[in-house]
């Protein structure tokens, strides 16, 4: 009997024990998932970018006033998980040396958890950096190469195809629709435009040299593009690669108009709003033009019945009445800000940097309000490439349409 008793004592014991165990071991689980890097608090999360509010790219200035409104709006709602989103932004004028300033100022005085969306050529000026640094950078508003290397830079994420593949797609509808092609080429040197003038040349191929007439360049600092677009046509070119910024692509339209000349004209989509830069140079001058873009139009009236675009333009009136409908800088800066509230959810309360990354690395068939049918978020350890479509586009007079086939970055 006594023997028995000391048996069921023992196995309470054992039962007691096993259970604060378990409840410990929750306990410690979850003091475990609850991380805050820099700039985190219990009702707070510090991110940082910069912008060209100044200078002559500060039509893209537009971006981060759109990115402020967005997390102003989501802060009246309640934030994520109860913490407000407080974004600085600021000012660098597109100057690289500046950029580096700034990026340096947020990291190391501000403590950011994360740079979110900088803009521009000065964004590749801050990846060697933040990558030594360990600090996410997501979703850069520019696009290059250098953004989609997780292996070389697994701290840095990108965010739109990058422009040597919207070169691709030219190249490729110019040998499929006009094969015997004169080709000017106008960009901006910098490394994206190098860029891009490089792969749209290689995927010519032999005939680049055959159909390329001429090909000249702008600094940005330059006061008009006139001259280089003298030279083109004067090469005799029947079509106009142009790979500019919205105030150089307004003077292209202007100064091509001017001299009478009318080559099929593809441009860039950084400079293809119909706000910052269409209705600048003159609508009618934009007749005809291409581009290659991913999401929808919101001033387009065929799709004003769409549940994305309703939502945005609901939004737009009622948190950034400021803002220019047919600013492209708007919806664009409203998808990125959608994709970063993602990420953050998908961190629940680890919002470490380490785990933001990591959730960066994890997006599974995400798709944010205003995306063309059909196109979803996927990433992982070895893709950092969000949105690997793009969709040619032609301009009417009034809006951009949808036309040709939709391509994939291989």
């Amino acid at each position: 009997m006594i023997v028995v008793q000391e048996y069921l004592k023992m196995k309470k014991s054992i039962v007691f024990i096993v259970t604060v165990s378990v409840i410990l071991g929750r306990n410690f689980s979850a003091a475990e998932t609850t991380r805050y890097g820099p700039g985190v608090t219990d009702t707070e999360i510090k991110i940082g970018q910069t912008m060209p509010y100044t200078g002559p790219a500060s039509a893209y200035g537009s971006c981060g006033k759109a990115h402020q409104a967005f997390f102003n709006s989501l802060n009246q709602q309640g934030g994520i998980n109860g913490r407000k989103v407080n974004l600085i932004s600021l000012d660098d004028a597109m100057n690289p040396a500046k950029t580096v300033e700034q990026i340096r100022r947020l990291v190391e005085h501000d403590h950011v958890l994360l740079i979110f969306s900088a803009l521009g050529t000065g964004s590749l000026s801050i990846v060697n950096y933040l990558n030594e640094k360990k600090v996410p950078f997501l979703f850069p508003a520019a696009a290059h190469k250098k953004f989609h290397q997780p292996k070389k830079y697994p701290w840095v994420m990108g965010w739109v195809p990058s422009f040597g593949f919207e070169g691709r797609m030219f190249a490729r509808y110019i040998l499929k629709h006009r094969p015997n092609a004169k080709i000017g080429i106008i960009w901006e040197r910098d490394d994206m435009g190098i860029e891009e003038v490089a792969d749209f040349k290689d995927e010519l191929g032999p005939k680049a040299k055959q159909m390329i007439v001429a090909d000249v360049s702008y600094e940005l600092t330059d006061p008009t593009v006139d001259s280089q677009l003298i030279s083109l046509k004067g090469a005799g070119a029947d079509t106009l690669i142009s790979l500019t910024t919205p105030k150089f692509a307004a003077q292209t339209l202007r100064k091509v108009h001017d001299l009478n000349w009318r080559p099929l004209h593809l441009t860039t989509y950084g400079a293809a709003s119909v706000g910052a830069t269409l209705r600048l140079a003159g609508l009618d001058r934009a007749v005809g033009l291409i581009t290659a873009y991913f999401a929808k139009d919101p001033t387009n009236p065929a799709v004003q019945n769409d549940a994305d675009v309703k939502e945005f333009l609901i939004w737009r009136t009622k948190y950034f009445k400021e803002g220019d409908i047919a600013d492209s800088c708007i919806p664009y800066s409203y998808m990125q800000a959608h994709l970063l509230v993602q990420v953050l959810k998908q961190c629940g309360n680890d919002l470490s940097r380490e785990n933001i990354i990591r959730q960066a690395a994890n997006l599974k068939d995400v798709r944010i309000p205003l995306l063309l049918p059909g196109i979803t978020i996927n990433t992982s350890r070895t893709d950092y490439r969000p949105i690997e479509e793009m969709q040619f586009m032609r301009f009417d007079g009034e809006r951009w349409l949808i036309f040709d086939e939709r391509m994939t970055e291989k």
